[in-house]
């Protein structure tokens, strides 16, 4: 075994990395991190804002370091958090055994998020916090979907939509800001691509790409199948 197909096999990207985009992502993660503290501090009681930072630390993650993947979107990271949330309540209040509580809340969770197309793997933790939360974050019941769930998750979207939009190339939510100069005349044949043309691609897109090279290739030979048969 070569070293390359070692680190394909355990799936380590040779994806080119951006050190301004690694700056960026962390200015903006201690941002949003700091925003929802601040809010939460301000507004709500401090032991209960303590339990939200693990969920929205992750979600800052995406927000900051991925903008443009699926899941950083606005309908995956609210949506994907109150549906949590809410879940996540009624099987601490519904389901007597912890385990099975706190099990169910993720399942569920993650079940719901699915069925309404607003994936969000920290809601994940959001869900999981209202069961094995402390007495006072219990005794919030469903308030807890509001605040500070939805407030957090409210505050952090906007400090990214602010954030993100100061650079042309992060254009949050995705499919807002495309520029005229982004679309490419429509070609009337299309040229073959390799390995190499997506490296080179690739290395030239100053931002995170939550996909890999094979899955691209495969949507490549996909689309221009289908334009092929269409013709």
């Amino acid at each position: 075994m070569t070293f390359d197909s070692f680190l394909d096999g355990i799936g380590f990207s040779r994806q080119p990395r951006s050190y301004r985009e690694g700056v960026l992502s962390a200015v903006g993660g201690f941002l949003g991190i700091f925003a929802i503290l601040a809010s939460a501090y301000w507004l709500l009681d401090p032991e209960v804002s303590v339990f939200i930072v693990p969920s929205m630390g992750a979600s800052a993650v995406l927000l900051f370091a991925a903008p443009h993947a699926q899941f950083s979107q606005p309908w995956n990271l609210i949506g994907g958090h109150a549906v949590s949330a809410l879940l996540g309540v009624a099987c601490w209040q519904w389901i007597p055994d912890p385990v099975i509580a706190a099990s169910a809340a993720v399942g569920l969770a993650n079940g719901g998020m699915y069925l309404l197309r607003c994936i969000h793997p920290p809601g994940g933790a959001t869900a999981l916090a209202a069961v094995i939360g402390s007495e006072k974050l219990h005794g919030l019941g469903f308030t807890y979907v509001l605040e500070p769930i939805l407030l957090d998750a409210t505050v952090m979207l906007l400090v990214a939509i602010a954030f993100n939009g100061l650079f042309h190339w992060r254009r949050y939510p995705a499919h807002l800001h495309l520029r005229a100069k982004d679309t490419e005349p429509e070609a009337d044949t299309y040229e073959p691509i390799n390995h190499e043309d997506f490296v080179y691609a690739l290395s030239h897109i100053d931002t995170l790409v939550d996909i890999t090279e094979e899955d691209l290739l495969k949507i490549y030979r996909l689309a221009t199948n289908r334009h092929a048969e269409v013709s």
